[in-house]
This record gives structure tokens, sequence and C-alpha cells, in this order.
């Protein structure tokens, strides 16, 4: 028997042969979860000036010693107002919060120890000098590689390229990725099912999974089980970085990928891991673009999909690929594990102000609901010893895996 490539083994051939993508300009509004293709600078310090930090009376800190001296009001000093007055030894500008300081001033007098009257001020306590101040460039310094490439542009980040003094940014091209269906059984979603027919749901689901992960999905139908008809539906590939099919990967008498791609240009580097579910995964080259063709059982194509498809996305686009993981206790015993590595559906629950893992009763590849779901994989690398309830074991969060990093 040919032995079966190791998950790992078969993740980093599959890295090794997709490559990044290039840069595109988009407009600020626009780039929401794009990630940066280089680093992005200030285009001027931040403030551009001293400002006050609070309403209150712009003062030269000596002046405000000892306290209950009266000051001069000169005027006042607001944001985007005119420029203000200049302070003179007994002089104090009445300023709110954001505006430009005097010159001549040094200090912020909050207006809550302010008292006002004819045209004078005098406040109960001292200032310091620098007091409810932002000195220039207190956030950034023009010039500054504020947002580094490889950042993952969330509202945060936008806004801040906005203080920036920028417009339009250079991010990555989104990874396009072109998704199959096979297989004769197939209907499209909403169509009456019918005995020996499903819908189908791994097209969808692997298209979804690619846009929240940054890449752009093109849905290539389902390809009838002839050799003919799947090679009619791979016409299309130009420009494609990435070809996902789904179903004809196993060896059955119709699972026809591997047979009838290889003859017009399917370069086969693996197929079959030592993995469940997704054992039957095939990868290699097709007209110079990279395939994978997850199994067709639901849970199998979608767990291929966040183990496989997910690390080539992030890797396309420069971002960290290892999947998140972390360790909690399992709710219940769990036996050894075989040669294969194993990815077991899982809830979480709260026990005790604890979270726990529960796995699902029934890991049957076909059951999509349990996947639905789970809040998380259990992993179980090949021969792993049984576990007693209430041992931490290493698992993947799903909502983690499912967004960008």
């Amino acid at each position: 028997m040919r032995a079966m490539l190791s998950v790992n083994e078969a993740r980093a051939r599959i890295l090794a042969a997709v490559r990044p993508v290039g840069r595109e300009w988009v407009a600020l509004p626009d780039a929401l979860d794009r990630v940066l293709d280089c680093d992005l600078p200030a285009r001027h310090d931040q403030p551009p000036t001293a400002v006050s930090a609070m309403d209150g009376y712009a003062v030269r800190a000596e002046d405000t010693e000892p306290p209950g001296r009266w000051l001069v009001i000169l005027g006042e000093a607001r944001a985007g107002g005119p420029e203000a007055p200049e302070l003179r030894p007994g002089t104090a500008v009445r300023i709110f919060t954001g505006a430009p300081l005097p010159k001549g001033a040094d200090a912020v007098a909050i207006q809550e120890n302010a008292e006002v009257e004819d045209g004078r001020v005098r406040f109960s306590r001292a200032c310091k000098a620098g007091e409810f101040v932002r000195p220039r460039a207190l956030d950034f310094a023009r010039g500054a590689s504020v947002l580094p490439a490889g950042t993952v542009m969330e509202p945060r980040r936008i806004a801040l390229a906005a203080a920036l003094g920028h417009a339009w940014i250079p991010v990555r091209r989104r990874p396009r990725v072109a998704i199959l269906a096979t297989g004769d059984e197939l209907l499209w979603p909403g169509e009456p099912v019918v005995p020996g027919r499903v819908a189908s749901s791994n097209s969808v689901g692997l298209a979804a999974l690619v846009r929240r992960l940054g890449g752009e999905a093109l849905d290539l139908g389902i390809a009838p089980d002839t050799p003919q008809g799947l090679a009619d539906a791979l016409r299309r590939l130009d420009t494609i970085d990435l070809l996902v099919t789904s179903g004809g990967a196993s060896v059955g008498a119709y699972d026809l990928v591997r047979d009838a791609l290889g003859p017009i240009g399917l370069e086969l580097d693996f197929w079959t891991i030592a993995m469940r579910p997704g054992k039957p995964l095939i990868f290699g080259r097709f007209r110079d673009v990279p395939l994978l063709g997850v199994p067709g059982n639901p849970v199998s194509a979608l767990v291929c999909g966040i183990v496989f498809v997910r690390a080539a996305l992030l890797a396309m686009l420069g971002l960290p690929n290892e999947l998140p993981v972390e360790e909690l206790p399992v709710a219940r015993d769990l036996p050894a594990n075989d040669h294969r590595f194993d990815h077991l559906r899982a809830r979480c629950v709260e026990r005790e102000g604890r979270r726990w893992l529960e796995p699902a009763e029934r890991q049957d590849s076909s059951m999509l609901a349990t996947l639905a779901a789970a809040d998380a994989l259990i992993l179980r690398p090949p021969h792993a010893p049984p576990v007693m309830a209430g041992t931490p074991v290493p698992c993947v969060p799903l909502r983690a895996a499912l967004r960008l990093p």
C-alpha cells in the first residue's frame, strides 16, 4: 500500500506552489479588509502644532503662580478659527479643545478652576508647563512608517490612514480562486431534491471562505461526471491564481478529476493524505495554475478549505498562514487515534466558569449541520494516545480561523 502524505507535508507542498499576488491602488473607503502592500508613512505631523487637550485658558504657567492672580483675557482660540493673539506677561487666551496653542503660551488652565470677571481671569490652582497641552507630533511624526506592509485594514486602521493623509492606498490584489463542483448527483441550491441527488453546497461554502479570507471567488458551476464535461468547465482559467475542484477526487469509477485532467495538462503532485476528514485530496498544477481537489463530502470539503485553501490564500496575501490553535479541556474521554490526523467537530460549553470542548457524538463527513454548529476542530495527531475527560487538547477556534489574521 502506498504511504499517504502527512497533513504538514501536504500543506508545505501547497504553500511552495503558490505565489504572492501583485499590487493595486484602492480608495480609502474601499480598503476594508484589504492588505497593505507597502509601509504607509505619515505625510505630516499629528497634531501639526501644539494644541489644547481641554477647554480652558492658554497661559504662561509662571503667570498662574501664586493662585488667584488676575490675568487679562486677550481673546480666544478655537479649532479652525483665526490665529489667536500672542500672550504677553499677565495675559491669557480663552481656548477650546483642539485649538492651536497661542504663541507665548506653555500651558492650559482648565475652565473648572477659572473665575472670570470684567475681562479678567484667575485660577484656584497654579499650572505646570505643558499641562493639558498636546505637543506637536504627539500621535505621529511626518515620515514615520505608522502602518507597515502586511497590515489588514480594519476600521481603526482605515481611520489612521486618513489621519496620515492618504486618500488612496496600495494593497495586495485579491487572489482569484476558481471553484468547480463535479458530479451528476448535484443540484443547484434551491432546486427540489430528488432521490439520489443533493444540493451543491460545497461551491458556495468554499466561495464564501475565499471571500471572507480576502480572495475573489469565481464559480465555474457544476461539471458532469464525464471527462469532456470536466474539460469544458475548465476553459476559463486566465488570470486565475488557484483552482479548487470539489468532488471527483476519490477512487470511484466516476471520480474523474485525476484521470480526466491528466491528458490535458494536469501535473499531479500528490493524491490522498493521512487526514480525517479529507483523505482523498488532490494537488498539482493544471496549465500552470495550482489545483487543489477537495473531496465531495461537504464536511471534508470545508475542513480541507480551512486547512489548505486558507493557508494558500493567506500566503498569496503575504499574511501569517498558520491556523490559530488554543488548548481547552475536553468534556469526555477520547480514544487513541489511528494513523490519520483527525479534526473533530466540537462545541464550546461553559461549566463552572470554564470553557470545555464537547465533541459531536457523530463525526460522519456528510453531516454538514454538525460543522455549522461547531465552535472548534479538536486536533488529534496521528497515533495520539487516549485522553481522559478534563485533559486540555489542542483545537482550532473556527471563528478565529475564518477571518483574516
